[in-house]
């Protein structure tokens, strides 16, 4: 291969631009081009691309300085998008015939489950070579421990919620703090574990409106028993119950023995998705991305590198942490991750279920 192109798609994540930096190093170290798909999808259907990597005139390739210093910053230098018409077999084959024009020879895909999907379908029809690179903060994509963006969006939900508490416990207040995840609680439930909250309220535990609200009445009621000041409960987007409406139901349902109860809704929201990514969300991506690369050129395709993989099946790689997995066996995955019937999450739920009572001391 001499030419390649890389995308992001979906939801941007902190460290794709630096799994973006580590495919442009590692490409140019082997002398292949590597080009930047703007826009996700939707720029490969268009054709929008721009060099991510310069041949110099002693034939040797560099990355582009911008590549470059773009690697310690959040969001997507090259842009995301996601994309209704990439869905459509014609939408597929305009973006199969852009790869023949510009000479791509090989993809790579970053991005979460919608992303991974798009690439093994495309493969799959056009015959191309796509390798898939997890990025998401949800963690809810299959056969990988770590997407790229979940350690710094846990880092800033942690510090988000350090300074609530100072407000919380200056006014003895309970606040509920909504965080993203989409149908996957791993942000809520690593988190509520980090700040020692009082308790975590995610989709998996199947719980209906008003149980939500007599559990949180009992957790804040407990607190305030025990003298505490601050009463600190993580709620996942995926609990369908808004969360100004379960503080004030909540409220509502506690007026009768603590009428002067004060309970505050914070959703944190896309704050959670930006910022400059964490050690940790570096390199992991530019350990991702150099075996994408280095996978690409020996000949894979429809298939993700996988960080520390908490699942069999995989091919290792010149990096212990990192192994390969076949597009479907992770899209399989990623499916039963979301429905609650992987192994992993009832991992996950059972370590919850047993923390549930420390939770509040």
């Amino acid at each position: 291969m001499k030419r390649i192109a890389v995308l992001t798609s979906g939801g941007d994540s902190p460290g794709m631009n630096a799994a973006v930096r580590a495919i442009a190093k590692l490409a140019a170290s082997k002398g292949v081009q590597v080009m930047g798909v703007l826009e996700g999808y939707e720029g490969l259907m268009d054709g929008n691309l721009r060099e991510l990597t310069k041949t110099l005139s002693d034939g040797t390739v560099s990355v582009d300085v911008e590549v470059d210093a773009a690697g310690n910053q959040g969001g997507t230098m090259i842009g995301s998008a996601r994309s209704l018409r990439f869905r459509e077999a014609e939408g597929r084959a305009q973006a199969s015939l852009q790869m023949a024009k510009h000479g791509l020879e090989g993809l790579i895909v970053i991005g979460g489950n919608g992303s991974l999907t798009g690439a093994h379908i495309f493969t799959r029809e056009s015959g191309l070579p796509v390798v898939g690179v997890p990025g998401s903060i949800d963690n809810d994509i299959g056969c990988t421990a770590l997407a790229l963006g979940v350690d710094t969006a846990l880092n800033t939900i942690v510090q988000a919620c350090d300074h609530i508490a100072d407000t919380a416990r200056a006014h003895r207040r309970a606040f509920v703090v909504e965080v993203m995840g989409r149908d996957c609680g791993y942000l809520a439930m690593a988190s509520a574990i980090a700040v020692a909250a009082d308790a975590v309220l995610i989709r998996e535990q199947g719980k209906s409106e008003e149980q939500l609200v007599t559990d949180l009445s009992n957790v804040i009621r407990n607190g305030y028993a025990r003298g505490k000041r601050r009463i600190l409960t993580i709620k996942a987007e995926g609990v369908q119950v808004p969360c100004t409406r379960l503080v004030r139901l909540t409220e509502e349902a506690m007026r009768a023995d603590m009428p002067n109860v004060e309970i505050r809704a914070t959703v944190l929201g896309h704050v959670v998705r930006g910022g400059n990514p964490s050690y940790q969300d570096r390199a992991i991506a530019g350990r991702l991305g150099f075996a994408a690369v280095a996978s690409l050129l020996r000949g894979s395709s429809d298939t993700m590198v996988g960080w520390l993989p908490p699942v069999s099946g995989g091919t290792p790689t010149e990096d212990s942490s990192v192994q390969l997995f076949g597009l479907e066996q992770v899209l399989v995955e990623t499916a039963a991750v979301i429905d609650g019937t992987s192994p992993v999450t009832q991992r996950r739920l059972a370590l919850m279920q047993k923390a549930s009572g420390v939770l509040a001391l």
